[in-house]
């Protein structure tokens, strides 16, 4: 779920504490995005929608979750589908994504 050449670049660049605590705060940061996107959608907000998909797609990308990047990019790019259940189903495969890479991103940064 993690690109460990990216993050090992990351921790290299920024040192192991501070990388840490950048996890940290994307852990904190990435459930209020993925909400975000789900109230834009609800509120057929398209700006909200793709503003919340673009920093999600930026933040994962930074730490070498590309996968969880990818599919936050995807949705920034089409924007809010005519159907709402296409987005809703993509949100919560957003959001799996996101706890798998949390979930390594914290063995990693914590040990």
């Amino acid at each position: 779920h993690i690109d460990r050449a990216i993050f090992a670049e990351l921790q290299e660049a920024a040192g192991a504490d501070f990388v840490a605590e950048l996890v940290d705060t994307f852990l904190e940061d990435a459930p209020a995005l993925i909400a975000e996107m789900r109230g834009a959608r609800a509120a057929a907000d398209a700006d909200r929608f793709r503003r919340a998909a673009h920093s999600l797609k930026s933040n994962g990308n930074t730490f070498g979750a590309t996968a969880l990047g990818a599919m936050a990019r995807e949705l920034e790019l089409k924007g809010l589908a005519v159907d709402a259940a296409s987005d809703t189903a993509a949100i919560a495969a957003i959001e799996a994504a996101y706890a798998d890479a949390a979930a390594e991103l914290k063995e990693l940064s914590h040990g």
